[in-house]
């Protein structure tokens, strides 16, 4: 299904990237069609387009997106400035599907691609303008970001285990230059230079490195990676013992990967491979589709333990939670404590599932508590919509 066709070519881009997630694409993208994005483009004679990618789901994900842009291509008040529509991939895994949204299905005249998870729901209602009006005022940002919010951050009163994750959620932003691959958007014509290894498993911190070192030619410059104000989504966030382990476990997987692409071997290519690494990252994977399974087997032959899987494994939650100001290092030690303990369980757990062979490990957790988020909240600093200068 597709929407009425607009009369200009589309200026953004925004893929919404699902696997099963018929419970919560609803929510997401009635969050979508709330934002001022739409009434922005109206006033400038501008559009854009909305993908959803639906990577081979089981249920009825597609289906229902599908009436949602039925929907709106009929009722919304600025249908004429966006085009709507499903793409169904039989292959399941978001790394395909980012790359197939970014080099075969986006609009080649697109300045912006919004890249979004189909589990997330956008709270404040100028995330989606501002996200691409940040990138254009900001000529040194090759990303912009938002402010992601954990859904128990929204409730009245949280539970023990629930103030624990906020607390690691606090430690985690004091970090610079964080780039969550829930939701964000690129610049078109750098994205197109990148293409993801079908083995990487998760894209965040593959990307923010590569933007940041201008594709691991110059030292890292954290000002590529901009957030933009005004812009927030809510996540579910994981609470159960079990779930948190299984995201975890994932998470050390893909920072091991990312470590040993980023700091081992793509800093070997060329300078001209390396400026051209999506093309390169491409031949790899289609001359030798193994490559990055071996580089991963010789690399723990090399460190033969869990906690050195990457460099910093065993103490970087500590020195986040050292960074935190003095108040919040007394309340949010034993976040960081017990952040250490369930780290090291999962990077054992990860060592064992990488030493296996398996690389496409994502937990079929569910995200189905979204539809009560009051969407079109004010976001946490207040911000208006930012206005454009030539406007």
């Amino acid at each position: 299904m597709t929407a009425a066709k607009p009369q200009t070519a589309p200026t953004v881009s925004l893929g919404i990237l699902a696997w099963n997630e018929q419970d919560a694409i609803g929510a997401t993208l009635e969050s979508i069609f709330r934002q001022s994005f739409f009434a922005e483009f109206a006033r400038r004679g501008l559009s854009g387009e909305i993908i959803c990618v639906a990577n081979g789901c089981t249920d009825g994900t597609a289906a229902v997106a599908a009436k949602v842009f039925e929907r709106q291509a009929q009722r919304h008040p600025w249908r004429e400035t966006f085009q709507a529509r499903v793409v169904e991939l039989a292959e399941r895994g978001k790394i395909n599907a980012w790359n197939t949204f970014v080099h075969r299905l986006s609009a080649p005249a697109a300045q912006g691609l919004i890249l979004m998870d189909g589990d997330v729901v956008l709270k404040h209602p100028d995330t989606l303008w501002n996200l691409y009006v940040t990138l254009l005022y900001h000529s040194e940002a090759a990303v912009t970001v938002d402010q992601p919010v954990k859904d128990i951050a929204l409730k009245a009163r949280s539970r023990a285990q629930e103030r624990l994750s906020l607390a690691t959620t606090a430690m985690t932003r004091t970090g610079a230059a964080q780039l969550s691959g829930q939701l964000y958007c690129l610049r078109a014509h750098l994205a197109r230079n990148i293409y993801l290894p079908k083995d990487l498993l998760v894209e965040d911190g593959f990307l923010k490195a590569v933007l940041c070192t201008d594709f691991l030619t110059r030292p890292t410059r954290p000002e590529r990676v901009r957030q933009a104000p005004g812009a927030s989504h809510v996540f579910q966030a994981y609470v159960s013992l079990g779930d948190i382990f299984k995201n975890q476990k994932r998470q050390m997987m893909a920072q091991t990967i990312t470590h040993l692409l980023i700091d081992r071997h793509l800093p070997g290519l060329s300078l001209e491979q390396r400026q051209h690494l999506g093309a390169t990252l491409k031949a790899k994977d289609e001359t030798d589709p193994m490559w990055l399974r071996t580089l991963i087997a010789d690399h723990l032959r090399r460190v033969r333990r869990f906690w050195r899987l990457f460099p910093g494994l065993a103490t970087f939650r500590l020195e986040r939670w050292a960074r935190l100001p003095a108040w919040q290092r007394l309340t949010h030690w034993p976040a960081a404590i017990t952040g250490t303990l369930l780290t090291l369980a999962a990077s054992w757990a990860a060592y064992r599932a990488l030493k296996a062979g398996a690389t496409h490990y994502w937990p079929d957790t569910k995200s189905q508590h979204l539809n009560w988020i009051p969407t079109r909240a004010a976001a946490l600093d207040g911000a208006e919509p930012l206005i454009l200068n030539h406007e």
